[in-house]
C-alpha cells in the first residue's frame, strides 16, 4: 500500500526556509520523486511578554513570526526517510507525517 509523508518546515527566518525547501524540492525533481508544495501557511505571529524581574513590571512584548512551508511525497519511502532524518540547520524546525492510503 502506498504512504504520503508530509514533511513540516517552520522557521522564523522565511529566506533561509525557501532555500531550504527549494533545495529539497529541487532534489525529489532529480530524483523523479513525486512531490506536491510546497504549501505555504499564513505567516503565525507571537506576542511573549517579557518580565524585568519580580515585582517589577514588563519590558515592550518580545514578537515574532514562524513561516510554514509543507512538502508531500508520494510513495517514496526512502526519499521521505533520507528528508526527514537529515541534519537541518537549527533555525529550522522539521516533523513528519506518514499516512497510508489506499
Amino acid at each position: 500500500m502506498p504512504f504520503l509523508t508530509r514533511l513540516t518546515f517552520s522557521s522564523g527566518d522565511v529566506d533561509h526556509l525557501d532555500s531550504v525547501v527549494s533545495e529539497l524540492k529541487q532534489q525529489a525533481e532529480r530524483k523523479g520523486v513525486e512531490l506536491r508544495g510546497p504549501h505555504a501557511e499564513p505567516p503565525a505571529r507571537y506576542s511573549v511578554p517579557q518580565h524585568k524581574g519580580l515585582g517589577q513590571g514588563t519590558f515592550d512584548s518580545w514578537r515574532y513570526t514562524v513561516y510554514t512551508r509543507t512538502l508531500e511525497i508520494v510513495d517514496h519511502n526512502q526519499f521521505a526517510r533520507e528528508l526527514a532524518g537529515r541534519d537541518y540547520p537549527d533555525s529550522i524546525h522539521v516533523t513528519a507525517d506518514v499516512e497510508q492510503f489506499r
